[in-house]
């Protein structure tokens, strides 16, 4: 009698708790900051966002398997790549970020430091009144919001494009570890071992 297959996982642990804790509360943060009138609540939610994003930083060397810069920080070459094939709607799926969303990644985590800082300074006896750090916090706050708009129109591309809700995936921590049709053999969809890292 021949042995049974054994079944795959219909769902993989992609995004631990700390990712995914980290991402809302950095939604939130960004939000109130952008909204608010009172300008001691927003130094202070801007304030909140500095530890937060250093955490992150270090999540990214020693978190698991898809939390870490190695599984999804690429060569500006890379990141190309992926684009042109997601333009032709040819992009391959990744269980983890795509190049492009890796690069995103990055640039909101070197961002946010940027915006926060210089708005903290300008509110400082030294920094006050100095045009080159209150342009450089309204410039920055700006591009945040540019970049913030991306990440959601990637997110919806990625979603149509691959047919899985990515916003989900973002709250529960999981994703499907196949999609129909999908080739066992994919590379950038196969769960890694550290991939299924529950939380």
């Amino acid at each position: 009698m021949p042995y049974a297959r054994m079944a795959e996982p219909r769902e993989a642990f992609v995004w631990d708790r700390f990712v995914r804790v980290f991402h809302w509360t950095t939604v939130a943060l960004v939000a109130t900051a952008f909204t608010v009138d009172d300008h001691w609540l927003h130094e202070a939610v801007g304030l909140a966002v500095l530890p937060l994003v250093a955490t992150r930083v270090i999540w990214g060397f020693v978190g698991p398997a898809h939390a870490r810069f190695s599984d999804f920080v690429v060569r500006p070459s890379g990141v190309l790549a992926y684009l042109r094939a997601a333009r032709a709607r040819h992009a391959p799926r990744y269980l983890g970020h795509n190049p492009a969303g890796g690069a995103m990644v990055v640039a909101l985590l070197a961002l946010l430091p940027i915006v926060a800082l210089s708005g903290w300074m300008s509110q400082t006896d030294r920094w006050f009144g100095v045009p080159w750090v209150s342009d450089l916090h309204a410039v920055s706050a700006n591009l945040l919001l540019l970049l913030a708009g991306l990440h959601i129109a990637g997110v919806i591309v990625s979603t149509l494009l691959h047919r899985e809700n990515y916003i989900r995936a973002m709250f529960t921590g999981r994703k499907p570890a196949r999609l129909p049709g999908e080739e066992a053999e994919d590379e950038h969809s196969a769960p890694a071992g550290p991939g299924l890292y529950p939380g």
